[in-house]
């Protein structure tokens, strides 16, 4: 038997750190065992733009009867609810209560892109996602789901609040529960044991909004709650519909909630998502989505820290000093200042939901790292993502390569019976997951 096949699994990720040192004290290159295309170096093979892009997105099917994704050996897989409205965030009350946030992108804006070409590049990206199944009106709302008797399926299912405007991330401080909508960062009036909103929403502040061609935003409060931190994607792929119409986008910002004055926080981040305190550092975590059309093995997405400050390159540049030769005018006085992202984690997954586990919920080998949930891929064959993945973490940084953690969410014909998107962890520690093709929140959890 191999010797890794009978050590632990949690012993792993420090193995293959321990013999990456050892090769480098060796004088050889220190390598650990990651796919092209991951972890803190991946390998970027020279750009492939093709006058037609790559054009691969699964067709959305959903699932059959009670049919459902499959998580690893000692965990168990239920349906905390069936039947929502395209599901894409998931936030865990003090009390154990769920939001989530059934959304879908906003009502087709009156600006139009500026050239024929990126009118036919519109409909036809249109097209790719009414198959990925987010052709659909968005509900515009968040449920509260409530588990009373802990079999981890919700026998109270509310509406929480509604007439929101493409809702997505949400973060509660004090009595108050932040939402971030596809144009403003709102606010709802929140006592513990609600099932519904104690009035209705107010605006903190606008975000950018308009074209959306990235339009989910997510947020996150800071650990004393006194400043808020909310995600805006880019409005293009790399900067072709001009860059008045990416000013304050391609970014996070910093938001007092009192007040709503914000602030630049880090620039140049394409399109983020999820966002988390990493427990040993508190440093600020996020996943990225990547530029697309220059080949199925680039750009790959990312999972990365934030600091203050600092410029991640788009669209000017990638992975730190790349540089992209579209993006024009050039500058490489910005591409000079760009840092490279801390770990990639495979080229097209799409990123979305990013929750940094604990030992309260799972076992040794899952218990410090980060979850992240992996929307699947359009511009890449063969397809890519399409699950959530485990990035084992020691020290506050990430320690090995990612390691699949719930799967099958393409059948044997390369259909998606789901795509999963918003991540969190329950009150006991189980991981929860929006479905937003299969219109499901599962729970994962320990078997017992």
């Amino acid at each position: 038997m191999p010797l890794a096949a009978a050590l632990p699994r949690s012993w792993l990720p420090a193995l293959a750190l321990g013999a990456g040192l050892l090769l480098a004290g060796c004088g050889e290159t220190a390598r650990l065992p990651f796919e092209a295309g991951t972890g803190p170096n991946p390998q970027l093979p020279s750009p492939n733009k093709t006058l037609i892009p790559t054009v691969h997105v699964a067709k959305a099917v959903g699932w059959t009867d009670t049919a459902g994704p499959t998580a690893p050996p000692g965990f168990k897989v239920t349906a905390l609810a069936r039947g929502l409205d395209h599901p894409r965030w998931v936030y865990t009350l003090p009390n154990g209560d769920v939001l989530v946030a059934e959304s879908n992108k906003p009502a087709a804006q009156a600006e139009t892109p500026p050239g024929l070409w990126d009118r036919i590049r519109r409909k036809a990206m249109n097209a790719v996602m009414k198959r990925a199944g987010a052709g659909v009106p968005s509900a515009d709302r968040i449920t509260l789901l409530r588990d009373t008797n802990g079999d981890g399926v919700a026998d109270v299912r509310t509406v929480f609040a509604s007439g929101l405007t493409s809702p997505y991330g949400m973060a509660l401080v004090g009595k108050e529960l932040f939402v971030a909508n596809a144009d403003a960062l709102v606010k709802l009036p929140y006592t513990e044991g609600q099932t519904q909103a104690g009035g209705a929403p107010a605006k903190v502040t606008d975000l950018p909004a308009g074209i959306n061609h990235h339009w989910t935003k997510n947020v996150i409060a800071s650990g004393d709650g006194s400043k808020l931190y909310v995600t805006v994607g880019s409005n293009s792929n790399v900067g072709e519909n001009g860059l008045p119409a990416e000013e304050g986008r391609a970014a996070i910002w910093e938001v007092d909630p009192k007040t709503g004055a914000k602030r630049l926080f880090a620039t140049g981040l394409r399109n983020p998502n999820g966002l988390g305190w990493e427990p040993d550092t508190q440093a600020l975590w996020t996943v990225v989505n990547e530029r697309d059309e220059i080949g199925s093995d680039l750009v790959p997405d990312y999972l990365t820290s934030v600091k203050d400050g600092a410029f991640y390159g788009w669209p000017w540049s990638y992975w730190g000093g790349v540089v992209d030769a579209r993006a024009q005018p050039q500058r490489p006085d910005l591409v000079a200042k760009a840092i490279a992202p801390d770990y990639a984690l495979g080229t097209h997954v799409a990123p979305l939901g990013l929750a940094f586990s604990n030992a309260r919920g799972m076992p040794a080998e899952f218990a410090n790292g980060a979850f992240v949930g992996e929307h699947g891929s359009w511009n890449r064959k063969p397809a890519s993502g399409y699950k959530v993945v485990f990035v084992p973490f020691i020290g506050g940084r990430p320690s090995g390569a990612p390691v699949d953690f719930l799967t099958g969410f393409l059948n044997a014909d390369g259909q998606a019976q789901g795509r999963p998107v918003g991540v969190a962890l329950d009150r006991s520690g189980a991981l929860l997951v929006a479905d937003d093709v299969g219109n499901v929140v599962w729970r994962v959890a320990r078997a017992r």
